[in-house]
C-alpha cells in the first residue's frame, strides 16, 4: 500500500487539521474533531448539517460554507459519524430555525443521523437522497444508495437556505431536487481502504465495474472495458429510463471523478454524454464537472442526471462559497 500517510490510525486527524488551516478563512474545526462548521453563521438561518464516512473528499466537508452547507460530521473512512458528532454539529450552527439533515442513504448513516435527531432537542428534520440507479430498489436492503446527487440536493437546498426559507420548505425542496436526480458510475480499478492495507475488490486490466458504489460495492455487473461512448450510453439509459424525463427538459449533467481520473478523460465523458442527453431530446443547461464525490483513489467517474426548472435553475446559479465550489 503506497499512500502519503504517516500512520493509518491518524490518517483522518491529520487531514481534518490541515483542511482545517488550508481553509481558515471558510471553516472552523469543532472541538474533538467532531464536526466541520462555518466560520461566520447567518442568525435566523436554518442550518444544514450533512456528514458521512471520509475517503469522499470534497464531499462532505469541503461543501461547507456560503450557499452550501453549515456543519458537516465526518466518520472515519467509510464509516458513518457518530450521533453524537452530529448533536454537536447540530448544537455549533443552529441560530434558533432549527437543522435539516441531509443524509445519503446508507444504513449506518441512516441510523445515527435519525438517533441524533431524537437526540438534539430542537427541531430537526431530513432529507434523504437516493439517486443510485445502479442496483433496484427491491435488491437493496435499505433502498438505493446515495451517491453524487447529494452534492446536487445540498448545493440548491444550500441557496435556498440562504434566502431564509423556513425548515419545512427546505425539506420539500430537498426531497423533489432527489426525486429528480439520478445518478450511475463505472469503476476501472479499486481503492484500499488505509486501515484494509489492500484493495477493496480486483479488476483485470480489461475489466471494468459497472454500477459499481462509492465505498466499493458491487453494481450491475462486473464487464469488458468498452469505449467512453459505450459507457456512457450504459450508463445514460439507466438514469433515463429510471428518471423518465419529458422530451425538451432541461438539466444538469454532473460528470464525477472517483479519486483516480484524470480531468482530460472526465471532459470526454462530457462530451460523450453530452451528445447522448442530446439524441434523447434533453439540453444541457447546468454543467458541473470535477472529482466531487470521490472513493479514494479508484478511477472511474459517476454520471448524474437532475431535470431543472427555473426555480432550481435559478438556485444552482446562486453563490456558493466553499473550499470545493466557488461561484
Amino acid at each position: 500500500m503506497k499512500k502519503l500517510i504517516n500512520s493509518v490510525e491518524n490518517v483522518l486527524s491529520e487531514s481534518l487539521d490541515g483542511f482545517a488551516a488550508a481553509h481558515a478563512d471558510i471553516v472552523v474545526l469543532g472541538d474533538e474533531r467532531k464536526f466541520v462548521r462555518r466560520r461566520t453563521l447567518k442568525p435566523g438561518k436554518v442550518a444544514l448539517v450533512s456528514g458521512g464516512g471520509s475517503g469522499h473528499e470534497p464531499l462532505h466537508a469541503g461543501f461547507v460554507g456560503t450557499g452550501m452547507l453549515d456543519a458537516a460530521c465526518p466518520g472515519q473512512v467509510f464509516t458513518s459519524p457518530t450521533p453524537d458528532q452530529m448533536v454537536a454539529a447540530v448544537e455549533a450552527v443552529d441560530t434558533g430555525a432549527g437543522a435539516l439533515f441531509i443524509v445519503k442513504n446508507y444504513e449506518g448513516d441512516v441510523m445515527n443521523f435519525e438517533m441524533a435527531a431524537e437526540m438534539a432537542g430542537r427541531e430537526v428534520l431530513t432529507v434523504v437522497t437516493d439517486d443510485d440507479v445502479a442496483v433496484e430498489k427491491s435488491t437493496w436492503s435499505t433502498g438505493r444508495r446515495g451517491v453524487a446527487g447529494t452534492l446536487v440536493v445540498e448545493k440548491v437546498v444550500g441557496a435556498a437556505a440562504e434566502q431564509d426559507r423556513p425548515l419545512a420548505d427546505l425539506q420539500a425542496l430537498g426531497r423533489d431536487v432527489n426525486a429528480r436526480t439520478r445518478s450511475m458510475g463505472v469503476a476501472l480499478t479499486s481503492c484500499t481502504v488505509p486501515a484494509a492495507g489492500n484493495p477493496t475488490f480486483t479488476l483485470a486490466e480489461d475489466e471494468m465495474e459497472m454500477g459499481v458504489g462509492i465505498h466499493g460495492e458491487p453494481g450491475r455487473r462486473r464487464v469488458r472495458l468498452a469505449t467512453a461512448d459505450a459507457i456512457a450510453e450504459e450508463m445514460l439509459g439507466a438514469i433515463l429510463g429510471d428518471l423518465s424525463p419529458p422530451a425538451g427538459s432541461q438539466c444538469l449533467l454532473l460528470v464525477n471523478g472517483f479519486g483516480g481520473t484524470p480531468s482530460m478523460e472526465l471532459y470526454l465523458m462530457v462530451n460523450a454524454a453530452r451528445k447522448i442527453l442530446a439524441g434523447r431530446g434533453l439540453t444541457v443547461s447546468r454543467h458541473l464537472t470535477g472529482s466531487l464525490v470521490t472513493s479514494l483513489e479508484m478511477a472511474g467517474c459517476s454520471i448524474t442526471v437532475t431535470i431543472l426548472d427555473d426555480a432550481t435553475r435559478t438556485l444552482w446559479d446562486a453563490p456558493v462559497h466553499t473550499a470545493a465550489l466557488r461561484w
